[in-house]
């Protein structure tokens, strides 16, 4: 822990806007509600105190990884035992120029597809009830009602860190979005080390007032038929090709399974919930137990679109 202590230390002197907090509880950061601490949790503000802290966290040696709002992400009850930079404050603006949307990487969903609207631009309201930022929907190529984004990106500004002679150095640069291997729920973005900062989206002209009509249908049927009266990180496993998790979940008969808090939605079978006080273990012993089920009925190995990071243990 010497190795975050004194990366922590550096961090905080290089913050002037941005916010720092030691042996975080990440449950107050993530949509689970649920989950052990970091033992450094830095909200960066803006590129120049990323870049400060990009290089001091990899510099230090110390485990780090990238976060945004914190909606597809579980830290185990063993809790991050290094640094999670969380992306936010300083990279949420959103401008529309022509038929394109450029937003920061921290900018709501919701609040990117009302400036489109504003805008007068259409192609991305399958987006405005995705409850996540642009910068992880660009990382894990997030999608709805036929729509995702490596349909919609045009490019992306990057950071990343490189070693040199004279040690880690944050280097940003312009992506077009082809560079990212994007596929279903994936880009190369999740093999870590690189965070997104912005990224410009291409769309299309419309009419406001079909695109408001799209957007109020989709809302609807988000609440008609996904739990989000309940801590969840919405959909929990990747659509296994050829189907769809929450229907092979559903035929399996394993709506409302139950490990401690945490529970197979019964109103949509591909979420799993807090249904109160679960933890961490819960979770993942559920997905295990859905895993096993789905396995021995259909042969079909599902895989998580959460993110899983973390200690197991405490002190691990």
């Amino acid at each position: 822990m010497r190795a975050v202590d004194e990366a922590s230390e550096r961090i905080g002197r290089a913050l002037a806007k941005g916010w720092m907090l030691r042996d975080a509880p990440m449950r107050d950061y993530t949509s689970f509600r649920a989950g052990g601490r970091a033992a450094c949790l830095v909200a960066p503000y803006g590129e120049g105190e990323l870049g400060a802290a990009l290089e001091i966290a990899e510099g230090s040696g110390a485990p780090w990884a990238i976060m945004g709002n914190g909606s597809n992400i579980l830290v185990r009850d063993g809790g991050f035992s290094g640094i999670i930079i969380k992306i936010g404050e300083g990279f949420e603006s959103i401008r529309a120029d022509g038929c394109a949307i450029h937003a920061g990487a921290g900018a709501l969903l919701s609040d990117v597809a009302d400036a489109a609207l504003g805008a007068g631009l259409t192609g991305f309201e399958f987006a405005a009830g995705i409850p996540g930022s642009l910068g992880g929907a660009v990382c894990m190529n997030a999608g709805a009602y036929g729509g995702e984004m490596s349909g919609v990106l045009a490019s992306v500004r990057l950071m990343g860190v490189v070693r040199d002679g004279a040690g880690a150095r944050a280097r940003a640069r312009e992506a077009e979005a082809g560079e990212l291997g994007m596929s279903y729920r994936r880009s190369s973005l999740q093999a870590g080390g690189v965070a997104a900062l912005g990224a410009s989206i291409r769309l299309s002209r419309g009419d406001p007032g079909s695109i408001r009509a799209l957007m109020s249908e989709y809302a609807r049927i988000r609440a008609e038929k996904q739990p989000l009266g309940l801590p969840s990180a919405g959909s929990f496993f990747r659509r296994p090709e050829g189907n769809y998790a929450g229907r092979l979940i559903q035929e399996a008969g394993l709506c409302g399974m139950s490990r401690g808090g945490a529970e197979v939605s019964r109103l949509h079978a591909g979420f799993i919930v807090n249904a109160g006080g679960a933890t961490a273990k819960d979770i993942t012993d559920l997905m295990e137990a859905v895993q096993s089920a789905v396995y021995a009925r259909f042969g079909v190995m599902l895989e998580p679109e959460v993110r899983i990071i973390g200690d197991v243990q405490a002190g691990v």
